[in-house]
């Protein structure tokens, strides 16, 4: 499979507010409180928000192609920006979202597989993420690629307390 990734920059700010926000709609809004859900996303994928981000050294957000067509992002954290405090040894997978026109493909596991390999790059240790506990098919997916859970922690949905599988993949 063919695909390229490109680091985003500021200039693809419009982009990337629009995919994040449209992605995690796609995926999480049948799920939730409407009214817990629209306050969410409002403020998490404001572009002001996502601005923030991306100017954040410790964070980097990806695109990935498969020739000209935008399948996936996904954003990374290492050091302080990560959303758990495991140090530098560990680099925190944060958003990984395919459109929905490209699921079932196989992306996912060739996205994966690189960002394992640039966490290598990184010279990091161990990969790390959190998913919903209600999302199992995401879990079973990250268990086929090797990662256990270890861990939960809170995760907001507006006032909506959810739980996530904190997950790892050692000796990356």
């Amino acid at each position: 499979m063919n695909l390229t990734f490109k680091k985003c920059t500021l200039s693809d700010l419009d982009m990337l507010t629009n995919i994040s926000r449209q992605t995690f709609i796609d995926a999480f809004e049948k799920e939730n409180n409407p009214e817990d859900f629209k306050t969410y996303i409002d403020i998490a994928f404001s572009k002001e928000q996502i601005k923030t981000e991306i100017l954040n050294s410790n964070s980097q957000f990806y695109f990935v192609y498969s020739k000209s067509d935008l399948v996936c992002y996904f954003k990374i954290n290492e050091n302080e920006a990560q959303a758990e405090p495991f140090g530098k040894h560990s680099l925190e997978l944060s958003r990984i979202y395919v459109l929905k026109a490209f699921q079932g493909q196989n992306f996912g596991a060739h996205i994966i597989n690189w960002i394992i390999e640039l966490t290598k790059k990184m010279g990091k240790t161990w990969l790390w993420l959190g998913v919903w506990q209600q999302n199992v098919n995401a879990v079973k997916f990250y268990e086929r690629h090797g990662f256990t859970k270890f861990d939960t922690h809170s995760f907001y949905i507006g006032n909506d307390r959810q739980t996530d599988w904190l997950m790892r993949l050692d000796e990356v």
